[in-house]
Parts: C-alpha cells; sequence; structure tokens
C-alpha cells in the first residue's frame, strides 16, 4: 500500500530547500556588499549561517554556481523593472517609454548597487559565465530592441545613418541583424547599440563616483543625457 504522507514530506523538504538556498544568496549579497565579488567564498557564507561547510556544497557545488545564481537574479530583476516600467507607457510614446526605462534602471541600480556591479561591473576572475545567464542578461536588451521595432513599423522612426560604418563595422552588425532580428535596418541596430552603451555608460560613470565634483545633480544630468540619446535615434511621442 503506498504511503499517503510522503507527497507531504516532499513538499516539506522542498520547502526548505528553497527557504535555506534564499538564506545562501542573502548572505552571499551581503558578502558581495562588503568584500566584493572576487572574494566571495562558500566557507565564509556557510560560517555566516552556522552551516558546516560540506552542507553548503549541496546547494551550490562551488563559488561559480553560487556566482551564477546571484547574477541570474540580479538580471531578473532589473530585467522585470524595465520590463514593468516599459508596461505602463502607452505603445505609441516611443520617447516616453525609452525615458520610463532608463529611469527604472538607474533607479534599481542605485537601489542595488553591488548586485549592479555583479552584472555591469569588473568581471569577476577566473569566472567564466555560462549559457544559463544569456537569456536573463538579454531581458533589458529585447525590451530597447521592442522600442525601436516598434517605432520603425509604425513609420515613427526611420533608419538613419549619419556615419558609414568600416567594413568591419558592417559585418559586426550584418552578423547582429541576421541572427537577431532581421527585420529591422542596420543603421537601427547600430543606433540601438550606441544607445545602450550610453545607458549603462551613464549609470555606471554616477554608481562608481566619477562623476563626484563634475555634476551636482546627477538626476537631472542623467534625464539630460537620455533625452538626447532619445533625440539621436529619432524616438518621438
Amino acid at each position: 500500500m503506498a504511503s499517503t504522507t510522503a507527497p507531504a514530506a516532499r513538499t516539506a523538504r522542498e520547502r526548505a530547500r528553497a527557504e535555506i538556498t534564499l538564506e545562501i544568496k542573502e548572505a552571499a549579497r551581503r558578502q558581495l556588499a562588503v568584500d566584493g565579488s572576487a572574494a566571495l567564498s562558500l566557507r565564509a557564507v556557510a560560517r555566516e549561517l552556522g552551516m558546516v561547510s560540506s552542507a553548503i556544497y549541496r546547494y551550490y557545488p562551488s563559488r561559480d554556481d553560487l556566482l551564477t545564481a546571484l547574477i541570474i537574479d540580479a538580471y531578473d530583476a532589473v530585467g522585470e523593472t524595465a520590463e514593468n516600467a516599459d508596461a505602463r507607457c502607452r505603445r505609441a510614446d516611443l520617447d516616453g517609454r525609452w525615458l520610463a526605462v532608463c529611469r527604472a534602471v538607474r533607479a534599481w541600480a542605485l537601489a542595488n548597487p553591488h548586485e549592479y556591479a555583479l552584472v555591469y561591473g569588473s568581471p569577476v576572475p577566473g569566472y567564466a559565465a555560462p549559457q544559463d545567464t544569456v537569456g536573463p542578461a538579454s531581458r533589458i536588451t529585447a525590451v530597447l530592441i521592442t522600442i525601436l521595432l516598434d517605432g520603425y513599423r509604425s513609420g515613427a522612426l526611420e533608419p538613419r545613418e549619419p556615419l558609414k560604418p568600416t567594413r568591419r563595422v558592417r559585418a559586426d552588425l550584418t552578423a547582429l541583424r541576421e541572427r537577431l532580428l532581421p527585420e529591422l535596418p542596420e543603421p537601427l541596430w547600430a543606433a540601438g547599440l550606441m544607445a545602450w552603451a550610453q545607458l549603462f555608460g551613464a549609470i555606471n560613470l554616477e554608481l562608481f563616483g566619477h562623476l563626484h565634483n563634475v555634476i551636482d545633480d546627477h538626476e537631472a544630468w542623467f534625464d539630460h543625457e537620455m533625452r538626447t540619446v532619445a533625440v539621436t535615434l529619432g524616438l518621438r511621442g
């Protein structure tokens, strides 16, 4: 006769495992805040949680596995933030959507500086991100591409090529276009890549302290930068 308590016992174990996994990641994030990603240690996390070192390896077999989990969480969190910001805007309001997404990403970065630094700061020595991180990392990019695509399809955004790319640059743009979205013209891919770089470059300069003694009102300056990028892209509401 089959036991009727086994499913409940498995569910309890699953809940316990989920809770411990969450505690491990929270402890790891605290360690990131103090020591940085390069110093992340499973043994140090285990000590903080009062676990024996061998126990933590049942959840994360290596430091890189834990790093990957934190990276995926960070990408998913900021990606969801961007998606939600875009969803709250009217579809035809292209520049409004761009600004809303940029502001939301910046706000997330300022509220979660160590997680932002983990995914957009210096690479962790000795760590190679697995394929599992690609999807979460692409969520913000997908939002920005969608804004460009909506503008192009509606006729509100026309491809412009103020500077003819070199043969090597064109080859990269062609490969990117063919791999991801052939419908979007190469000039828009180039403009989108530059806008993406300007968004994260602006956040990095602010978050990592490079605007100190240069700009007093960081928020106003960020808005000015992103509005300028919107004009350069040809976005309009």
